[in-house]
């Protein structure tokens, strides 16, 4: 009897291994023999799960995001009845990639985001990714305008506008912290001073280190359905 192959699970592992070569590499030094050498299996297997390189490469963007997103779920459903500049606190805190666990996904992660600057196929479903957390942030921080008591004659947040600087803000303190600019300390102490600021024109009660520390970050997948 032929034996059954479970093609995702295979996949998985074939993206796992396009990680940590896009890691050492960058995705530009990637290649499928490499793949295939790395994921322990052969060349004919990377080749009929992926038709192309590009699409290889696709497939471990929306692989890393799905493990992001996987996590931030988990951490959200721990604490079902936290309000939402609480999971707002914590959804930017999951999508700066700032805690030392993961360096490496942060660095994968932004390896993509150059290369995306020259590469189209790449760019595309990334700015769909950061279109679809943007949304995301654009929810909790509308939850959190309206469950806040900002003072009478007091111009509310921007969602959008708030949305757009959280997420701009998480990307370059990423950077800064793997060029070795910033510590990991220090980023985290930007983001908390800035969402600190947040909770006060929202008329929250959180306070400065109330978001907590985690520096890990939320990315939705690049897939169309918007996890990243």
């Amino acid at each position: 009897m032929p034996k059954q192959v479970d093609y995702e699970s295979r996949r998985r592992r074939i993206a796992e291994a396009v990680c940590l070569l896009a890691d050492e590499h960058g995705p530009e030094g990637v290649s499928m023999r490499d793949v295939a050498a790395r994921a322990q299996v052969s060349l004919g297997a990377v080749q009929r799960c992926f038709r192309s390189k590009g699409e290889m490469l696709l497939f471990a963007v929306d692989h890393v995001g799905d493990r992001i997103t996987e996590r931030v779920k988990a951490r959200l459903a721990a604490s079902p009845a936290q309000s939402a500049a609480t999971a707002l606190g914590h959804a930017t805190d999951e999508f700066a990639l700032l805690r030392e666990e993961h360096r490496a996904e942060a660095r994968i992660w932004l390896a993509f985001v150059a290369q995306a600057a020259v590469s189209e196929p790449l760019a595309g479903p990334l700015r769909t990714s950061y279109a679809a957390l943007q949304n995301v942030l654009v929810r909790l921080v509308t939850e959190a305008t309206e469950s806040g008591s900002a003072g009478e004659g007091v111009t509310p947040p921007d969602p959008r506008h708030e949305a757009r600087a959280l997420l701009a803000l998480a990307d370059g303190l990423t950077t800064h912290v793997l060029i070795g600019h910033l510590t990991a300390g220090e980023a985290e102490e930007v983001l908390h001073a800035h969402l600190a600021g947040l909770w006060e024109r929202l008329g929250t009660t959180r306070s400065r280190r109330g978001v907590g520390h985690s520096g890990r970050s939320f990315k939705p997948s690049t897939k169309a359905s918007g996890a990243r």
